[in-house]
C-alpha cells in the first residue's frame, strides 16, 4: 500500500476515441465520485467531456498531474509515454484494444481496479526508452524517442541493405539485411519479437539487437547492457530509400554514410498496474502459451 495520493488526474486516448467513448464516460464518472482534480486531454472531443473537466496540453498533463491515465491500446501509450518522457508523472492504461501488454486493465475491471490503485494499492515498474539521433556529414539531422524500438529498415522496396554495427566505440559486424531492431526490453514482444528476437523481462536492464531477415544465418540477436551506446553506419542502400524509425511512428529517411546513434535514455518512465499484475500471465495469454488443443 503506498502513501502517494493521486490528488491531480489526466486522461489521455486518441483524438478518434469512438471505440473509447462508453469507457471514457464510466471512467468519468468514477472520477467525478472522488475528490480529484481532473485534467483531459487537449484532444479529447468536448461532446463526450460530460462533465466539463479542465482541458490541457500533454505538457501542462505532465507537469501538473500526479497520474496519467491513457485509455486505448498500446499504441496509445506508446504515444502517450513519449509525450510525457520529459515529466516525472506515472502512466495507467485502461485497454480498450485487443490485450495489450501494457494496458493491462479491462473496463469490466475499471471501477475494482482503478479505485484500488487510487487508495494505494497497485504494483510499479520503471521502464527506460531509447533515444535516437541520425548525423549527416557530422551534423544532427533528426532525433527522437521510442518506448518499444527503433528500427532501420528500407522504406519502400524488397531489397537489402547493407550497414555496420558499432557498440562503444568497439566493431561488431557488417551485415547485410532487410534492417535491424533496437528495442527496449519493453518492445521485446513486438517487431524483435516477430524478427526472431529473445523476450526480455520488462524490468530487465538490457537492450537488444535483432537484424530482420539477415542475407547470413550466422547473424543472430545480441542482448548487451542498457549503458551501450550503439552506432549504425549506413553502408548501402541498393536502389531504396532506408528509413530509421521510432515505434513505428517518428521516422525520417536514411542515406549511404548516414549515422544512426541509438542509446538509453537518461530519465525513465514509471508505468502503474493493478497489486495483482503478474507479467507471466499477460505472456500465457497474449502469446497463447499452455493452450491445449
Amino acid at each position: 500500500m503506498s502513501d502517494i495520493k493521486f490528488n491531480t488526474i489526466g486522461v489521455i486516448t486518441k483524438p478518434q476515441a469512438e471505440s473509447a467513448i462508453e469507457t471514457l464516460q464510466a471512467l468519468f464518472d468514477l472520477l467525478k465520485e472522488r475528490d480529484c482534480t481532473v485534467i483531459l486531454d487537449e484532444q479529447i472531443p468536448d461532446s463526450i467531456n460530460i462533465h466539463h473537466f479542465k482541458k490541457a496540453s500533454r505538457e501542462q498533463i505532465g507537469s501538473e498531474c500526479d497520474i496519467a491515465i491513457v485509455v486505448g491500446g498500446d499504441g496509445t501509450i506508446l504515444n502517450a509515454v513519449r509525450s510525457l518522457a520529459h515529466a516525472d508523472v506515472p502512466l495507467l492504461g485502461i485497454n480498450v484494444g485487443r490485450l495489450g501488454f501494457l494496458a493491462d486493465i479491462s473496463p469490466a475491471d475499471l471501477e475494482t481496479s482503478l479505485n484500488e490503485i487510487l487508495d494505494g494499492s497497485y504494483h510499479e515498474e520503471q521502464r527506460f526508452l531509447l533515444e535516437m539521433q541520425v548525423y549527416r556529414d557530422n551534423k544532427l539531422i533528426f532525433e527522437g524517442d521510442a518506448f518499444n524500438d527503433v528500427v532501420v529498415h528500407i522504406r519502400d522496396v524488397a531489397r537489402m541493405i547493407e550497414f555496420e554495427t558499432r557498440i562503444n566505440n568497439e566493431f561488431v559486424n557488417h551485415q547485410r539485411a532487410d534492417g535491424i531492431v533496437i528495442s527496449t526490453p519493453t518492445g521485446s514482444t513486438a517487431y524483435a519479437l516477430s524478427s526472431g528476437g529473445p523476450i526480455l523481462h520488462a524490468t530487465l536492464d538490457a537492450i537488444t539487437l535483432v537484424p530482420i531477415s539477415p542475407h547470413t544465418l550466422s547473424s543472430r540477436p545480441l542482448v548487451v547492457n542498457d549503458n551501450a551506446q550503439i552506432d549504425i553506419l549506413i553502408c548501402d542502400t541498393k536502389e531504396g530509400i532506408a528509413q530509421a524509425t521510432c515505434d513505428g511512428h517518428l521516422s525520417t529517411d536514411v542515406h549511404v554514410g548516414d549515422h544512426i546513434r541509438v542509446k538509453r535514455k537518461a530519465k525513465k518512465i514509471t508505468l502503474l498496474h493493478p497489486a495483482n499484475h503478474n507479467y507471466f500471465e499477460i505472456l500465457r495469454a497474449k502469446l497463447h502459451w499452455s493452450e491445449h488443443s
